[in-house]
């Protein structure tokens, strides 16, 4: 079992006060099967979930490691509650997370008030950093798929990957391994959904089997539904549900533990939209026109499971797309507009266990990332950029009380523009990161980083031919974080302030290829608190966004972050003792911002939301439980924070659905 987040040391994971007082209250060793806690992911539904994420970090293999000091996991609750949602309830309980748009297709995810495409973004070790069309998400994800997910902000380590400008997030996908027994050889789960704000329908199943070493797994979801109300009564015209998401993994493990495994997944989204899918309108009377979006994924992979020593191998080979095709009603001769960018990427490390916690991990990574726009009058014009990253990390315990964290890399990057141009960039990157337990209970630390960026690929559909490279700089980043973790018994506080530099970034026009600099500082504060059978988590995110040394507005910060100012959560949730219920709830929102940048005319308006739900896990039926959910309870209209345009009063911005009953009925087999 992994050890304590704050002192990898002292104290073991099940030492700990607070999730020990939370897994008694689960019942995790010795009460009935209807109420022991969840301990895996996706599918082992045994009653109460636990929404402490130290569990979450638990399974990080670097969960201790100085250079995790600010990073979030998504707690069991989290991904469970969020199966049938979307990326917004992923990431709704950590406030530095800020998910803006309703819909998949339109939802951009900012860390720290930064834009995710400016985070190195890995799915089973495989690239997802795509930037495509600006009024729709370069990273759209299904959470059903995810049996962990960890954002870093900020410093991160050489070996997250190249183009971790702002930080890295890191996902990994369901394996059979977390949907069967032990000793089980076949089995599985399914899902069916119904939400009545806009009568969405959702349905998934998973089966996963295994034979000797070898291992399958299938998936498929589909959310389907009508145009939903906002708190006000409004029907927001083109946010009907239409999603399907498909997932097939083989895998085969030796006995000495060489373990190989192929993973494919898709995503497809294709129906009406707004006519710029990420907000409603801007005064203009554009038509819904269709958006044809395809998300595709694959990966294979070989570890050593049982690796030790100097030999502890990882390779990683796969590819990343993401395709759109946009109806152009308003000019026909332009027919369905297409934009795809794909990512191709490779990499090779090494773990070299020195002793105790201390390792170093050594390897190269690759990438050929390529983007196209093409429409009826335009064959085709595209961008393209190939990376090749050398990297070395090191997390050392010198004493008890210290944990270090340094790495470095250096990459060289051979970029394509439109206009056949071509340029080689390269540069080092550094980090150091370091944690010291002044107390039992008390933890100080604090991380640098600088780090080479290389040149960006443009969003597909502003591409110009006519684009002057001339003048283009490899950009560069620099991060910055002071923080604290406090905790004794059943409390557990922590906070830090962070800054990250953005320098000679691209800026998004279609009529200059030019750079610029962006800035984002602030600060997060963290609470947990435990109790027998239950747990509350709430979090804080302060952030205000620069670009070229001023305040900006949701247009000037387009692909570099968003204006965000204070954004808070919190969820509870508690089972009494012998109950075959849970009972729970959240309150997320976000602070007035009055601040009125660059070309915005209006501030942003504050707002609060209460969700609630119960979750009945049956005694009777084996494996059943059902979750029924009032999410918006005081019919609230209101955009999030994190979603464009509402600086603006000549535009409407995607408003949330108004109140929402839905319920969620689950069965593993």
């Amino acid at each position: 079992m992994a050890e304590s987040r704050l002192f990898p040391r002292r104290r073991a994971l099940l030492r700990n006060p607070l999730l020990a007082a939370l897994l008694a209250g689960s019942a995790l060793v010795s009460s009935p099967p209807a109420v022991l806690a969840q301990d895996g992911a996706e599918g082992e539904f045994l009653g109460t979930i636990l929404l402490d994420p130290m569990h979450s970090r638990a399974r990080d293999p670097d969960g201790n490691a100085a250079d995790r000091g600010t990073s979030q996991y998504v707690a069991d609750a989290e991904l469970d509650r969020a199966r049938m949602g979307n990326l917004r309830d992923l990431f709704a309980g950590i406030a530095s997370v800020s998910v803006g748009g309703a819909i998949p297709v339109a939802q951009k995810i900012f860390v720290n008030g930064v834009d995710m495409l400016n985070l190195a973004v890995s799915v089973d070790g495989v690239s997802q950093n795509n930037r495509i069309f600006h009024h729709v998400s370069a990273n759209a994800f299904d959470p059903g798929l995810m049996k962990f997910v960890r954002v870093d902000a900020g410093a991160a380590p050489a070996d997250a990957g190249p183009h971790a400008m702002a930080g890295a997030v890191v996902m990994e996908t369901v394996d059979a391994a977390d949907i069967l027994d032990e000793g089980q050889t076949f089995g599985g789960n399914a899902r069916l959904s119904y939400g009545d704000n806009g009568s969405t329908f959702g349905r998934s199943a998973t089966l996963a089997g295994r034979h000797g070493g070898f291992e399958w797994l299938a998936y498929l979801k589909s959310m389907t539904g009508e145009d939903y109300k906002t708190g006000a009564g409004t029907v927001i015209k083109g946010s009907a549900a239409d999603l399907q998401t498909a997932l097939l993994k083989l895998a085969y493990e030796t006995p000495d533990g060489h373990r190989f495994e192929l993973s494919g997944q898709r995503m497809d989204d294709d129906a009406l939209r707004p006519y710029r899918a990420n907000f409603i309108s801007d005064g203009r009377p554009f038509p819904l026109r269709r958006y044809e979006t395809e998300r595709t994924s694959w990966a294979l992979s070989y570890e050593n499971t049982q690796g030790s020593g100097f030999w502890d191998p990882r390779v990683t080979i796969g590819r990343s797309a993401v395709a759109i095709g946009v109806d152009q009603p308003l000019d026909p001769t332009l027919g369905v507009s297409r934009g795809e960018t794909s990512t191709v990427s490779a990499r090779v490390e090494n773990r070299f266990h020195l002793g105790g916690t201390d390792t170093i991990t050594t390897g190269v990574d690759f990438y050929d990332r390529e983007s196209t726009y093409r429409d009826n009058t335009n064959p085709g014009v595209s961008e393209r950029a190939k990376n090749v990253g050398l990297f070395a990390q090191a997390r050392l315990d010198p004493s008890e009380a210290l944990s270090v964290s340094f790495g470095l890399r250096y990459d060289r990057q051979d970029f394509t523009g439109t206009s056949g141009w071509e340029g080689s960039f390269s540069g080092l990157s550094g980090n150091a990161s370091v944690a010291w337990n002044v107390t039992e209970d008390l933890r100080l630390r604090a991380g640098a980083s600088s780090v080479f960026g290389g040149l960006t690929i443009e969003d597909n559909f502003i591409f110009n031919p006519a684009w002057n490279y001339g003048a283009m700089k490899s950009s560069r980043s620099t991060n910055y974080t002071l923080g604290f973790d406090y905790e004794t018994g059943v409390l557990r506080l922590d906070g830090e302030l962070f800054l990250t530099r953005l320098d000679d970034v691209r800026l998004a026009s279609f009529r200059v290829n030019g750079v610029g600099d962006a800035e984002s500082r602030g600060f997060n504060l963290g609470l947990g608190y435990g109790w027998e059978g239950g747990y509350l988590r709430a979090s804080y995110s302060h952030s205000k966004i620069k670009v070229n040394g001023v305040g900006s507005d949701s247009y000037a910060a387009l692909d570099l972050g968003a204006p965000l100012g204070g954004v808070f959560s919190v969820e509870a949730q508690h089972t009494p003792e012998g109950s075959d219920f849970t009972w729970g709830g959240a309150i997320r929102g976000a602070a007035s911002y009055d601040e009125i940048n660059a070309g915005a005319n209006q501030g942003l308006a504050g707002y609060a939301v209460l969700d609630l739900f119960t979750e009945y896990a049956s005694p009777q039926v084996e494996g059943l439980t059902i979750r029924a959910e009032v999410n918006n309870v005081f019919d609230k209209e209101y955009a999030d924070r994190a979603t464009y345009g509402a600086d603006y009063s000549s535009v409407t911005p995607f408003y949330e659905p108004g109140r929402t009953l839905s319920i969620v009925a689950a069965l593993k087999f």
